[in-house]
């Protein structure tokens, strides 16, 4: 199935190019609008480790209600660039979060003072979590994300599992962008796979040829370098220390749970089949 996987190696800029913000070459890729001709236009996300690290504490401190955030950035060819991210002010549920009038005020508020300090990069996509049930786009998220596109090209869409991500040890995450209302993709054979709970799976199957994935990597200047090992210096007894078990609980608790359920509808998937051709043949043997 659909699904953001593991967290590739980070890629080492020398030079921190991907963080220069050139306005009038962003003007003239908004003029040309080449995502309307080809939907699949777009194929790569580069996030920095700054935008990751920001996202993947954000979405682990919702626990297990919905997050949600801004991302950062700009475009280079096909390759959309997420520089920097920040956490929204939303109301969120266990299945979705919804953005407020606060919200937006506290996101025009934001980019206002990002301009007055010399960051002149723009709202380029938006980010939220799936805590405990993978990396994809809901029925919502899908219509969130074609009004955006709709209106607020370019736009990208990261979704983030804290829960899978702290069970594993590796970030799971995926970037993705939805096509237009009457656009018909291709079959592009199996996607990877990912467990879906059972609650979920319908909701998956209904809107999976609505997006695509985009292939998904990160990268780091020095001065991330450097934060990156402030940052370990800092919180690396306590990861050490922690203890995985503790930790996955809940997760691998509700796992088991999704799994026996699974189990026992296909079972009686099963057992109803039968019936049915022992019907079927009993009927075929009298005359």
């Amino acid at each position: 199935r659909r699904g953001g996987g593991a967290a590739p190696p980070l890629e080492t800029i020398d030079a921190d190019e991907l963080y220069v913000y050139n306005e009038q070459l962003h003007k003239e890729v908004c003029a040309k609008k080449p995502w309307v001709a080809d939907p699949n236009y777009f194929k790569r996300a580069k996030v920095s480790a700054t935008a990751l690290i920001k996202m993947v504490m954000h979405a682990r401190s919702g626990g297990s209600l919905e997050v949600m955030g801004m991302l950062l950035g700009k475009v280079t060819g096909s390759t959309m660039v997420v520089t920097d991210a920040f956490a929204l002010p939303v109301e969120g549920t266990e299945t979705r979060v919804n953005a407020g009038a606060e919200a937006f005020e506290y996101m025009v508020q934001y980019m206002e003072h990002m301009k007055a300090v010399g960051r002149k990069e723009n709202a380029i996509g938006w980010y939220h979590s799936h805590p405990g049930y993978g990396c994809w786009l809901s029925g919502i998220d899908v219509g969130t994300q074609m009004m955006n596109q709709q209106f607020q090209e370019p736009w990208l869409a990261i979704v983030i599992d804290p829960v899978r991500t702290i069970s594993s040890g590796k970030v799971t995450v995926g970037a993705f962008r939805t096509y237009p209302k009457d656009h018909k993709p291709a079959d592009d054979g199996p996607q990877q796979y990912q467990s879906i709970p059972l609650s979920k799976i319908e909701d998956f199957g209904v809107h999976a040829k609505q997006y695509y994935q985009l292939e998904l990597s990160y990268y780091k200047s020095s001065l991330d370098s450097h934060l990156l090992d402030l940052l370990w210096n800092k919180y690396w007894v306590a990861t050490l220390s922690s203890s995985p078990f503790i930790t996955n609980r809940d997760y691998t608790t509700g796992q088991i749970g999704d799994l026996a359920s699974k189990l026992e509808q296909a079972e009686s998937s099963i057992s109803a089949a039968g019936r049915m051709g022992g019907m079927l043949g009993g009927g075929g043997g009298g005359g």
